[in-house]
C-alpha cells in the first residue's frame, strides 16, 4: 500500500501558479488541505499522520463510506502512518527528498506516489500510472536516480504541449484562467482517486482504469 506521496513542484511564490506546480495545487483543494500541518524535513514540507486519522478525513469529506457497522474502511495491511511531502529542492533535484524521507522510514519504491504535471497528457486529463517511462520529466527523472528505479506510481495532470515552443518556458508559465477551470474539474474528480488509492490493498488495480481518463476537454491554449 502506499505509504509516502510527493507533490512535485518548485518552491517560491514565482512559480505558485505555474503548470509545473499543478500537483502542489492539487494538493492545496484537497479536501483535508488545512489538517496537513507541514514542517521542514527531509529538504521538503512535510507531514505525518495516523493512517487512520487520514481515513477519517475522507470519510468526513464524503471520498469514502464507514463500514455497514459503522467502522472506518481500513484494509488489515494498511500502514500506521500516511507521509506527505512537497520537496523543496526545485523540481530538478526532488529525488533527494524523496530518497531521503524514503530511506529513513524504509519505505520501498513500490510504496511511494508521486503528484506530478505530465506534458505528454493534454490538459483535462487524469492518469495514474505504475513504474514506466520518464516523460522527459525532471523530476522523475531525479527520482528514478536516487531510489534506482522507475518501479513507483505516479498520479498525473495533463497539462498539455504546444507545438513549437520552448518546454520550460511553457511549464513555468501561468495557466490562464481558462486552463484553471478545466483544472479544476479534473481535481474533483483526482481528489475520488486519490482517495482509492490510499484505501485500496492493490493499487496496481486501478491503474488499468485510469491509466489515461479525459475528464473534460482541454481549452485552447493561448499565447503559444
Amino acid at each position: 500500500m502506499i505509504q509516502l506521496i510527493a507533490f512535485l513542484g518548485n518552491y517560491g511564490s514565482e512559480y505558485s501558479e505555474t503548470r509545473h506546480n499543478a500537483a502542489w495545487l492539487f494538493e492545496e483543494q484537497l479536501p483535508f488541505c488545512s489538517k496537513l500541518s507541514f514542517s521542514n524535513k527531509y529538504k521538503s514540507d512535510f507531514f505525518a499522520a495516523d493512517y487512520e486519522q487520514v481515513v477519517r478525513w475522507l470519510v468526513e469529506a464524503g471520498l469514502a463510506k464507514e463500514r455497514g457497522d459503522g467502522s472506518l474502511p481500513i484494509p488489515d495491511c494498511a500502514p500506521k502512518k500516511l507521509y506527505f511531502m512537497k520537496p523543496l529542492t526545485y523540481m530538478n533535484l526532488s529525488g533527494d527528498a524523496v530518497r531521503e524521507a524514503a530511506s529513513f522510514f524504509k519505505i520501498p519504491p513500490s510504496d511511494v506516489l508521486v503528484v506530478h504535471d505530465e506534458i505528454e497528457l493534454p490538459l483535462g486529463t487524469l492518469s495514474f500510472k505504475w513504474s514506466g517511462g520518464l516523460g522527459g520529466h525532471n523530476g522523475l527523472r531525479s527520482i528514478k536516480a536516487t531510489l534506482g528505479t522507475a518501479d513507483f506510481f505516479r498520479l498525473r495532470f495533463g497539462v498539455g504541449k504546444p507545438a513549437n515552443v520552448n518546454i520550460a518556458d511553457y511549464v513555468l508559465g501561468k495557466f490562464s484562467s481558462d486552463e484553471r477551470i478545466a483544472l479544476s474539474l479534473v481535481f474533483d474528480e483526482a481528489c475520488k482517486l486519490f482517495s482509492k488509492i490510499l484505501l485500496s490493498k492493490e493499487p496496481k488495480d486501478l491503474v488499468q482504469g485510469w491509466s489515461k481518463k479525459k475528464i473534460t476537454d482541454p481549452p485552447l491554449l493561448r499565447g503559444f
